[in-house]
């Protein structure tokens, strides 16, 4: 039974006034007036509505985002939504909602500098060629797509500048 619900009771029951129960139980008026109309009820205060209201608009931006956001951008989505909230507010809510953003990796080179030599520059960064088919430079590149790496390989003649390109199986680079 709680504090504003006993000193209902003893009203009722014994004709007590609730302010000689409320100078006995050491309580203030206002404070159980403040409490009288929820006694029995389990209605949340405007801190709780408010809280529940934040914490359902922070799992939705979390979600929205694939579980990557933390909180500076969900506070960002916040405030655009109209919401008056910290980042600090906002990141103890995610903490007590269990919602840990997942880190970002760096995309990976495919040329990891200073764990291999560095190949041998045989044009001189010349890049200017006297006739067809005697200077050729190339490049791989790697693409991430939804289905997942796409290798692009290009060779390119120097002398009329043209490239051409082809995919790569994923099967031809190095894991």
């Amino acid at each position: 039974m709680s504090v504003a619900a006993f000193i209902s009771s003893q009203k009722t029951e014994h004709g007590i006034d609730h302010t000689v129960s409320c100078r006995a139980l050491g309580v203030s008026q206002s404070w159980y007036y403040k409490w009288k109309n929820r006694i029995g009820e389990d209605a949340p205060t405007a801190r709780q509505r408010r809280r529940a209201g934040l914490d359902a608009e922070i799992i939705r931006s979390f979600e929205a985002s694939g579980g990557t956001y933390g909180s500076p951008r969900i506070t960002r989505d916040l405030h655009e939504a109209g919401w008056r909230v910290s980042e600090n507010t906002v990141a103890a809510r995610m903490t007590e909602l269990d919602l840990v953003a997942r880190v970002r990796r760096k995309p990976r080179s495919l040329t990891r500098q200073g764990k291999r030599p560095a190949a041998p520059d045989l044009v001189r960064r010349t890049f200017n060629a006297v006739a067809a088919d005697v200077l050729w430079c190339g490049d791989v590149t790697q693409i991430d797509t939804d289905e997942g790496k796409l290798y692009l390989a290009t060779v390119e003649d120097l002398f009329p500048a043209d490239c051409s390109a082809t995919p790569c199986p994923s099967t031809m680079m190095p894991r």
